[in-house]
C-alpha cells in the first residue's frame, strides 16, 4: 500500500515520451469520444468504429466454452470500462496533467496512445513506465493527482453501461455470488461503485494494489475467487482491457471482453472467450438464457 506522497509539481520541466514507448507501432486514428462542454463539463461523443466492431467469427465455439460453466455459481467484475464507461475521464485527467508537466514536450497524449500505454495498467506499474528517469515517489505523486483530477470530473457524469442494472437483476435474482475486482485504486474503485449504486451489490471488493501481483497477473482475480468461494469451472468475469482479460485468463476463468475501449480483435487476442458491445448484447443474452433460463425464486 502505498503511502503519502509530499505535494510535487514540475509544470516546467520536459518529460519526453520513453523511447519504449514512443517506439510501439502507432495505432489507425479515430474520432475522439469525449468532447469538453464550455462549462467544463464531459460529454461522451461517438466511440470509435473499431470499438463497436463485433463479428459473428467464433460465437458458436465461445458459446461453448461458456455454457460449459453450468450450473454458473458466480460472476466477476472490473469496475472502470466494464461497469461504466470512466475511460474517457481518465483519459482526459491523464492528457491535462501530462500536458502540464512537458510530457511528450507539452503536446496532449492521444486516444490512441492512451489506449495502447495507460488504459487497464496499475498506478505502481504505469509511474514507472511513464517516468522511468523520475524519482518514484514524485511519479507517484503525479498519479495520485491524477486520481483526484478524475474523481472531480467523474462525481455527477458517471453512468452505468447499457443493461447493467437489468444483469444486476439477473444476478441477483439468482443468488449468484459476485465481487468487483480492479487495478484502480480503493478510492476511486470505491466512488464508482457509490456513484453507480451498487456498493451493497458487491460485497467483495479486490484491489490489484493490494495483492501480490495487479493485473495482468492473476492474483486479483484469485483472490475474489477465494474470499466468495467460487470456483473457477462455474464463474465467468466482465472485463474491456486486454491486461484484464489475460489476467481473468491466467487466473483459469473464462472472460467475456466488452468493446467499450478496446476493438474486439485485442480482446479476443487476450485471450475473451465472447466479446459484446454491451450488458443487452444478444450474443450475451443467449448465454445466460442457456446457462439459467429461470430465476431461482420462480
Amino acid at each position: 500500500m502505498r503511502g503519502s506522497h509530499p505535494h510535487v509539481c514540475h509544470p516546467l520541466h520536459y518529460w519526453p515520451v520513453p523511447a519504449h514507448l514512443a517506439s510501439r507501432p502507432s495505432l489507425p486514428p479515430f474520432s475522439p469520444r469525449i468532447s469538453v462542454s464550455s462549462s467544463g463539463g464531459v460529454r461522451l461523443a461517438h466511440r470509435s468504429v473499431a470499438a463497436n466492431m463485433s463479428t459473428a467469427a467464433g460465437d458458436s465455439s465461445s458459446s461453448a466454452a461458456l455454457t460449459k460453466l453450468a450450473p454458473l455459481e458466480a460472476v466477476l467484475f472490473d469496475i472502470d470500462g466494464t461497469l461504466c464507461d470512466s475511460d474517457p475521464f481518465h483519459f482526459l485527467a491523464f492528457r491535462e496533467l501530462l500536458q502540464q508537466v512537458g510530457f511528450n514536450g507539452g503536446v496532449p497524449i492521444t486516444e490512441e496512445f492512451y489506449s495502447a500505454n495507460i488504459s487497464g495498467w496499475h498506478n505502481d506499474a504505469l509511474a514507472g513506465a511513464l517516468f522511468p528517469d523520475l524519482d518514484h515517489a514524485e511519479a507517484m505523486d503525479f498519479m495520485d493527482r491524477k486520481e483526484a483530477l478524475f474523481r472531480k470530473m467523474a462525481t455527477g457524469q458517471l453512468k452505468g453501461l447499457d443493461g447493467l442494472q437489468d444483469l444486476c437483476g439477473w444476478i441477483e435474482r439468482r443468488g449468484l455470488k459476485r465481487a468487483a475486482v480492479t487495478n484502480a485504486p480503493r478510492e476511486n474503485a470505491e466512488l464508482v461503485l457509490s456513484l453507480l449504486g451498487l456498493t451493497s451489490f458487491f460485497p467483495v471488493l479486490v484491489i490489484g494494489s493490494e495483492c501480490e501481483r495487479a493485473k495482468p497477473a492473476p492474483d486479483p482475480y484469485l483472490r475474489a475467487l477465494q474470499l466468495i468461494g467460487a470456483s473457477p469451472d462455474h464463474t465467468f468475469i466482465f472485463e474491456d482491457s486486454s491486461s484484464g482479460v489475460r489476467a481473468g485468463v491466467a487466473a483459469g476463468v473464462a472472460v467475456v471482453g466488452l468493446t467499450t475501449g478496446n476493438p474486439e480483435k485485442v480482446l479476443m487476442d487476450a485471450g475473451a472467450s465472447l466479446v459484446v458491445g454491451d450488458f443487452r448484447d444478444p450474443k450475451l443474452l443467449a448465454i445466460l438464457q442457456q446457462l439459467d433460463p429461470a430465476p431461482a425464486d420462480n
